[in-house]
Order: C-alpha cells, then structure tokens, then sequence
C-alpha cells in the first residue's frame, strides 16, 4: 500500500508501517499546503492509496468521494510516537478495506 503522512503526523511513523511504501508530504515536496490544494496534489500525482492525517476536520471541509485514495484520520492526544503506536494495529489490519473516495477514522485506545 502507498501511504502518504500529513504534515500533522510524526514523521517517524512512516518507519512503524512494515511492507508498505511511506512518504511524508514534506518529502513529496507539498510542504506547507494547505489541504484543498494538497488533496488534489496527491489525487493528480497518481502515488499514493491512503492519506494518514490527524486532521479532524479535513472530510468535513473538503470533497472527497472524487479523491482516487482514501483518507484515514488518527484520533489520539497528540502527533508523538507513542501516542500514535496504539492506532497502528488497527491501521495495518484495516488497509486493504479503506476505498479511494471515503474517510476513516481511528480512534486511539482508551
């Protein structure tokens, strides 16, 4: 799976996700765009699955039923490593049902 990481997601979090392509959106070069503009940046490059964000508002500011990836959303206290490691076994179980065009989310553990 290809996998891209907003800004708001630790950048160390690319190397918890075994088997899958990672990139963060500041090495794809998107750095500092603001979401509108970088959905269809992703959508038009063609190079990615998944879009993992911890932007809660993201599916309820953009339109994403035409987007060619999907969009998860992490819910947890913050964007440290730590607090993030408990979504991802739920994260790599649910890949392979995420379809392009809809937004997930993931809520961290109690």
């Amino acid at each position: 799976m290809r996998i891209l990481l907003d800004e708001c997601v630790n950048a160390r979090l690319r190397h918890e996700l075994p088997g899958h392509e990672v990139q963060t959106v500041s090495h794809a070069g998107w750095a500092g765009i603001k979401n509108g503009q970088l959905l269809r940046l992703v959508a038009d490059s063609g190079r990615f699955d998944v879009l993992l964000t911890l932007d809660k508002s993201m599916p309820h500011q953009q339109q994403l039923m035409s987007l060619p990836f999907a969009v998860v959303i992490m819910r947890t206290i913050s964007n440290d490593i730590v607090a993030l490691r408990p979504l991802l076994p739920e994260l790599l179980q649910r890949l392979p049902e995420f379809l392009p065009g809809h937004a997930y989310v993931l809520n961290a553990p109690e």
